[in-house]
This record gives C-alpha cells, sequence and structure tokens, in this order.
C-alpha cells in the first residue's frame, strides 16, 4: 500500500467541483484508495453520469454558492478538502463577478470553514492554482516568484490562491495551493486542443492549428491527480504554494504532431497557422518542480508520447466519454 493510500483510505474527502476536468480525475484516484467522497457539484444529475464513466461513488451535494460550501464543510467535517472549482479557463467565460465568486471567495470561505474549533483535528485542504497566476513573470518559475497576472482568470485564481495561503498561515491549516500547468486529457472543455486532435481524428478535413511555436509545460490529468493526492498527503507549511507540472517544456507543435501520430490523423492536414496565437496566451520559462519532489519524492511523468498513449487509451475505453468539463 502506497502512502495515498494509507492516506486516504476510509478517509472523509470532500471534493469540491468533483465532476469538472480535473475533479472528475481527482475523484477517480480518492476512489480507487478508498476514500469516503464527499462530491460538490452544480449540477448532480450531470455529475453521476460523469462518475459512472469514471469510476467512482460518493454522496453527492448541490454547490450553489461560497455560503453553501462553508455550510457543507460543516455538515461533512471531511479529513480532506480538495477544492478543484474555477471558472475562466473557457475563453467564452468572462463574467467578472462569477470570476470572482469562484475563484477567490470560494476558497477563501473553504479555509475559513477549516479553522479548526476546540477539540477538532485540523483538516487538510489542498486548493488547486494556475500556471496564469504568475502571468508576465521571466525566468525559472520558482514559487517565489512574485506573480504579474494579465488575465481575469489569472487576477482571480492568484486572490483566491492568497486569501488561502493568508487564512492557513494565520490558523496553521495544513493547506496548500498546487499551481497547475498545461493539463491535458479527456473531460477538458471542447475546443482546446486535446479535444480538438480527439474530434479530428474521426474527421478528413484540414485541422486549423496556431503556428504551435509557443512552448508549454504539458502534463497528462492523471498524473496531476496523483500529484494532488500526493501533496494532500505530505508535510507542507501552512498557506505555501507548490508548483505541479513535469518542469520540461515542449513546443505545441511538438505535442500535436505526437498526438496526431498516435490517432492517425495525416501530417499534411495539420495547418498550423491556420489560427492566430491568442495575446493572453502565457509566455514562460521553465518550471521549478524542486519543491514538488522535496515533499513528495516524485514528479509526473515528462515523457509526452507515453502520456497522450495513456489519455488515449482512457478515452478510447470509455465509448460514452464526454467531452464537455462541469464543476
Amino acid at each position: 500500500m502506497n502512502e495515498s493510500e494509507t492516506r486516504y483510505r476510509n478517509a472523509r474527502v470532500l471534493v469540491v467541483g468533483a465532476s469538472g476536468f480535473i475533479g472528475r480525475w481527482v475523484s477517480r484516484a480518492l476512489a480507487s484508495c478508498g476514500a469516503q467522497l464527499q462530491l460538490a457539484v452544480r449540477d448532480v444529475a450531470r455529475a453521476r453520469r460523469v462518475a459512472d464513466v469514471y469510476g467512482f461513488r460518493g454522496e453527492f451535494h448541490e454547490l450553489a454558492d461560497a455560503d453553501a460550501a462553508a455550510a457543507l464543510v460543516a455538515r461533512c467535517a471531511p479529513d480532506v478538502v480538495f477544492n478543484l472549482a474555477g471558472y475562466g479557463v473557457d475563453p467564452a467565460q468572462r463574467d467578472s463577478d462569477r470570476a470572482a465568486r469562484i475563484n477567490s471567495e470560494l476558497p477563501e470561505r473553504l479555509a475559513r470553514a477549516l479553522v479548526p474549533a476546540s477539540g477538532r483535528a485540523r483538516s487538510v485542504l489542498v486548493h488547486v492554482g494556475s500556471a496564469l497566476e504568475y502571468g508576465e513573470v521571466s525566468g525559472n518559475l520558482a514559487e517565489a516568484s512574485t506573480p504579474q497576472p494579465t488575465t481575469l482568470y489569472g487576477e482571480t485564481k492568484l486572490a483566491g490562491t492568497l486569501a488561502v495561503g493568508r487564512v492557513c498561515a494565520a490558523h496553521r491549516i495544513p493547506g496548500l495551493t498546487a499551481r497547475l500547468f498545461t493539463v491535458f486529457g479527456p473531460g477538458e472543455h471542447p475546443g482546446r486542443l486535446f479535444p480538438t486532435l480527439l474530434e479530428s481524428a474521426r474527421s478528413s478535413g484540414p485541422v486549423a492549428l496556431t503556428a504551435g511555436t509557443q512552448r508549454r509545460d504539458f502534463c497528462f490529468v492523471g498524473d496531476v491527480a496523483t500529484g494532488l493526492l500526493k501533496l494532500g498527503a505530505s508535510e507542507v507549511e501552512p498557506g505555501e504554494v507548490v508548483n505541479l507540472a513535469c518542469g520540461t517544456l515542449t513546443p505545441v507543435r511538438t505535442f500535436v504532431e505526437t498526438a496526431a501520430r498516435a490517432l492517425g490523423i495525416a501530417p499534411g492536414r495539420l495547418d498550423f497557422g491556420a489560427i492566430a496565437t491568442r495575446s493572453e496566451e502565457m509566455q514562460h520559462d521553465p518550471v521549478s518542480i524542486g519543491r514538488l519532489i522535496e515533499l513528495t519524492g516524485w514528479k509526473p511523468s515528462a515523457d509526452l508520447a507515453d502520456a497522450i498513449a495513456r489519455a488515449l487509451r482512457f478515452a478510447r475505453a470509455n465509448a460514452r466519454l464526454s467531452a464537455g468539463s462541469e464543476g
């Protein structure tokens, strides 16, 4: 039995955003460890369908707002809370009020709900942040870098990270923010790169793409879920931030060509440069993952071909797989 299995077996674990892209994979990983899952989602009926595909079970709770999240923590008394809720990854999500509520207010309310009362054990909080919190930071991206976000998503996610840090540090809550980079795999929002390639494998026309010169730290969502569980079982400084990435930058074009080979998409169909690179896309240098390795003794696989193959095996094995993501 590994460390994660020991930590989570029979533990009461609240997963906020359990049917979203990353939340469903975290829930799947926790289920395999024998955790007692409390699953907070926006749409219970849809979440049950996602759970059937991804192979996890638990008690579902409809989550309407941050107040409901705090009340849910009090009611469930979880040993561990994973906050995977987020708004703004999809370019169509541009409601600033909603972004503030989900990305900033919700994580702070969750952290405050975990402030231990007399005689109550300290619950662990694993909050998921974003690389876009760093924004225009250059050089080796280490956790001590001063963030300079340039997008609504990055700004509101940073506000949530800072709030979690303040509350956890003030009350000695064993909580952290895991900053994620370019996560890919089944369950992503339609229109993102990996689901676009999956869909293109079922057609015959050209695949419109950017030039693909931008470099990204690509990480398979299954590995990200593993890393989040490992961080939740680690001895962290209350409120600290940890980069969760592979530590290797790959040009987008290389990712596309590698996935296209695995999917049987002919090279001539890949129309690089047909789409302009979005101005808000982050350009960054290599990501420092030293703290992740120090805490967990582990890092995600940097073998891109293997990671893509694992993602495709899961997608192909699940005919009922829904590409769309929901928290």
